[in-house]
């Protein structure tokens, strides 16, 4: 089994009106319950963008801001422990269809320690 990060930005749900929301937040639940229910969920959430990110540095300080690359990370995601990409896409295209917004699908590396 692999993990796959399952994302996409807020601003892809940005053209839903409140109430197509509210329908595509029932939606995206139901397939997360789906998922727990068939033994793939590993964790998911939305990014808290009511808090600002910090970076904790080498020398054990911590300070406002982010790597350049990576200033905006926002948006919801689900992580799913999946037999193979083909599984990670069908899973994509059902929250794809829950959200009503395309979802970026990527691989994590298993950590030989864990």
């Amino acid at each position: 089994m692999t993990k796959y990060l399952i994302s996409f930005p807020s601003s892809a749900m940005s053209h839903l009106s409140d109430a197509e929301f509210e329908r595509a937040a029932t939606e995206s639940h139901e397939v997360v319950r789906e998922a727990r229910a068939a033994g793939v969920w590993v964790f998911g959430g939305a990014i808290d963008e009511d808090q600002p990110p910090v970076l904790a540095l080498a020398d054990g300080t911590v300070r406002p801001g982010t790597y350049p690359e990576s200033e905006r990370i926002d948006g919801g995601f689900a992580i799913l422990d999946l037999p193979d990409y083909s599984a990670a896409l069908a899973w994509a295209a059902r929250i794809a269809a829950a959200c009503r917004c395309a979802q970026e699908v990527r691989v994590f590396h298993d950590d030989p320690e864990s």
